[in-house]
């Protein structure tokens, strides 16, 4: 488990926003949508028993009904299925790693599938903070690069290229990774 650094609670501070309010700029609600201004941050962790199926091509690579989201203010929810629920024949470390001020390190896999291969298409917290502890050795997919549903629905990746998170119908921004939103 990591310890927190003077440094990881430099990067903790930075965020303005932190789920007590909504920013002027964020988009209403209707009926059964969620803002993502309305997360908190520090993050949190849900249980989402929705089917959730990730695919590369027409292969599938995880299957779930027990998954759980990690929800943070400005970011669509990134979606975990247990190790258990993924078929590990198909991903491969690639020796990437990056680190999250809230969660801790996470590992990147390569997803190939025959000829095929995603580079860094999926991830793992393997060593993570202390309040993440349950989200360790649970795997996400980047919706950008995979094909990843819900019940059904496709998820299309938040904007940018560096986040995860998974935007279905449901949920409302403006999101975090759009050009400005730094300091979300």
């Amino acid at each position: 488990m990591l310890e927190r650094t003077a440094e990881v609670q430099q990067a903790r501070d930075k965020w303005q926003w932190r789920g007590q309010a909504r920013p002027d700029f964020a988009h209403a609600t209707g009926h059964g949508e969620e803002s993502v201004w309305d997360y908190p941050r520090p993050p949190i962790i849900a249980p989402d028993f929705r089917h959730v199926l990730v695919r590369a091509d027409a292969t599938v690579i995880a299957e779930s009904d027990d998954a759980i989201r990690v929800l943070e203010t400005a970011g669509p929810p990134t979606v975990y299925v247990a190790a258990e629920s993924v078929r590990m024949e198909y991903l491969v470390s690639n020796g990437t790693q990056s680190t999250c001020e809230w969660k801790g390190i996470a590992e990147e896999f390569d997803v190939v599938v025959g000829d095929l291969t995603i580079p860094s298409g999926a991830w793992c917290y393997r060593d993570t903070f202390p309040e993440f502890e349950a989200l360790a050795g649970w795997f996400s997919f980047h919706p950008a690069l995979l094909d990843c549903r819900i019940d059904g629905e496709i998820a299309y990746p938040q904007p940018g290229t560096f986040y995860g998170g998974w935007v279905t119908r449901e949920i409302i921004g403006p999101f975090k990774g759009e050009p400005g939103s730094e300091s979300w």
